[in-house]
């Protein structure tokens, strides 16, 4: 088993189908593997961009094996759990766990606005019932579940709780949860269009959804902002802006995999009742993309950086 660091990029990877809507191992590998030669230090399965509310169970662990099988013990694989009950998000992660799982990211109920107790009690009881260290995903603004300052002082008792997926879309919330609780959970910033701003705020490191399609240029700007290189890293990210705005898009699964496929790592296909984009809309996401690939910047070698010296800020 892989130890999870919960530091540095999180691809929340995608999961490719055939046509036949069966899932595309051989596609998944070469995405994967594209990760691991950019540097990622770690992959999240079966979240939103994973169409993780499509798959069936039996995916999930396969899919879990899999890429266990690829990834071996050079970067944990991390199950996402977003359930409807607390009794099946114990089951999966016992099922993750037993199928070799580094750790897990765990949502509040779904389907339900669960108050402040009921989440923090649901939070409480999937990690008591699982050794795996867990991420928990604040994101408001899609699931409309806010996990408060005061919830996370009660998660802060529990051992296994360790790192926060920050999707509140408030920059200001990285400082917060720093101020009270030091390092006791490391921080990920979980939206694209906010990478750079929150790797500045001192987050630990990026659940990201582009490095789906540009993984090289993701890991460029974390590895160059964490050595200090702050004004290569923002050219790098003005450049990815426009791009990464398709990741805060009601079809973002759609966008992305598009985008996969133009830069030749990931196929379009998706599963019902989401459709692949046609007509006007396709062709207006096919510009960003394709403009994005025209004028890729050149990169340093961001994986043998040295510290920067007099670091100025941009």
């Amino acid at each position: 088993m892989s130890i999870v660091h919960w530091k540095g990029v999180y691809p929340a990877v995608l999961t490719p189908f055939k046509k036949d809507d069966s899932v595309d191992f051989q596609t998944f590998e070469t995405n994967l593997r594209a990760q691991m030669d950019a540097g990622v230090d770690g992959i999240i399965l079966g979240g939103s961009l994973g169409e993780a509310s499509t798959l069936l169970n039996s995916e999930k662990k396969d899919l879990l094996i899999f890429s266990k099988e690829v990834a071996g013990d050079k970067i944990p694989v991390i199950c996402n759990i977003a359930e409807q009950s607390t009794r099946e998000a114990i089951a999966v992660a016992n099922e993750s766990e037993r199928h070799g799982a580094d750790g897990l990211m765990l949502l509040p109920p779904m389907r339900y606005n669960a108050d402040d107790r009921e989440t923090a009690e649901y939070f409480r009881t999937v990690a008591n019932n699982t050794s795996l260290p867990i991420m928990i995903y604040n994101n408001p603004v899609d699931y409309k579940i806010m996990v408060t300052l005061k919830m996370f002082d009660e998660l802060a008792l529990i051992p296994n709780i360790q790192a926060v997926k920050e999707s509140t879309r408030d920059i200001t919330n990285i400082t917060r949860m720093f101020n009270r609780f030091g390092d006791r959970f490391r921080i990920l910033g979980g939206v694209d269009t906010l990478a750079y701003e929150s790797l500045c705020a001192g987050a630990d490191g990026l659940v990201a959804g582009l490095v789906d399609a540009f993984p090289r240029e993701t890991v460029a700007i974390y590895r160059l902002v964490k050595a200090g290189y702050y004004q290569e890293a923002l050219k790098i990210y003005r450049w990815f802006l426009p791009v990464c705005e398709l990741d805060i898009h009601p079809k973002l699964v759609q966008y992305i995999k598009l985008a996969a496929t133009q830069t030749g790592i990931g196929t379009e296909h998706v599963r019902a009742p989401r459709l692949a984009v046609e007509g006007a809309e396709r062709a207006q996401v096919l510009a960003i993309i394709n403009e994005a690939i025209e004028t890729r910047p050149e990169l340093p070698d961001y994986l043998n950086l040295q510290p920067a010296e007099n670091v100025q800020w941009a």
